[in-house]
């Protein structure tokens, strides 16, 4: 499929989804989030993609919302908008069993934060920032922010990133939790790829079960975690990639992963 918002290419394992509407900051209209929920699926069901990377084209990640395609589509219900566009594809993000690197390049504002947040592992060049910029406008965050941020901040570090929406630059989301890694930008497409060649390279099906087990974790209690763990680790242990991990570990050599 060709499309006119994003670019998507599959190389090696990665796939890369790059935000492609520079000109406006890769701010999301209607088309793009149906373009973004698209390759999602692809993804999902594309053996050959084993780690997805997300990044964005020219100088921003995103900065959320068009707000002139917006106010030029006329009126319209915020929220049909919101769980049409917005919400599957952050549903999809947690529901992917396999692992999202979002690869911050700029500012990343408004449901571009949230986009940010969805993903499993944040690594951002030091010209990133970050902007829960709801406020701003005088709406309340979307797209899974209230969710996303008491999760990796704390809630009250959360309360104020959301009501003050101050710009937060690189190196503080680092120090508050909001990223993994924060690397010059210059360095930023090949710290990403390392990260994601080496992930497109491991055993994709414990992946998908840890990540499966993480998103349990947030809303379940110790009792029902152990209990998931052990099915899950049943399921990891029947996979050919365990096989060949026990096989490498005795042989003395490095497993190649398979994915299955």
């Amino acid at each position: 499929m060709e499309y006119q918002t994003i670019t998507w290419v599959v190389s090696e394992g990665v796939g890369t989804l790059t935000l492609n509407r520079p000109e406006v900051l890769n701010a999301f209209n209607k088309q793009m989030t149906g373009e973004i929920q698209d390759v999602l699926k692809q993804a999902e069901r594309e053996k050959a993609v084993r780690c997805l990377v997300i990044t964005g084209a020219g100088r921003a990640f995103s900065s959320g919302e068009d707000l002139k395609a917006h106010r030029d589509s006329g009126p319209a219900s915020i929220a049909d908008s919101v769980r049409t566009r917005y919400n599957p594809i952050i549903m999809k993000m947690r529901a992917l069993e396999k692992p999202i690197i979002a690869s911050v390049n700029g500012v990343a504002a408004g449901a571009g934060c949230s986009l940010a947040l969805a993903a499993d592992l944040r690594i951002a060049s030091d010209k990133a920032k970050f902007i829960e910029a709801f406020a701003r406008i005088g709406l309340m965050p979307d797209s899974g922010s209230t969710f996303f941020l008491p999760w990796l901040v704390g809630y009250s570090k959360a309360a104020e990133l959301c009501f003050l929406a101050e710009d937060v630059p690189a190196d503080e989301a680092l120090r508050i939790g909001l990223v993994n890694k924060v690397v010059p930008a210059a360095e930023l497409e090949a710290a990403t790829a390392a990260w994601a060649n080496k992930l497109a390279q491991g055993p994709t099906v414990a992946y998908g079960l840890t990540k499966r087990a993480l998103n349990r974790a947030l809303h379940a209690p110790l009792h029902e975690i152990l209990e998931y763990e052990m099915y899950g680790q049943e399921a990891a242990g029947r996979t050919t990639d365990f096989q060949e991990a026990v096989a490498a570990f005795l042989e003395k050599r490095p497993a190649a992963f398979k994915g299955e």
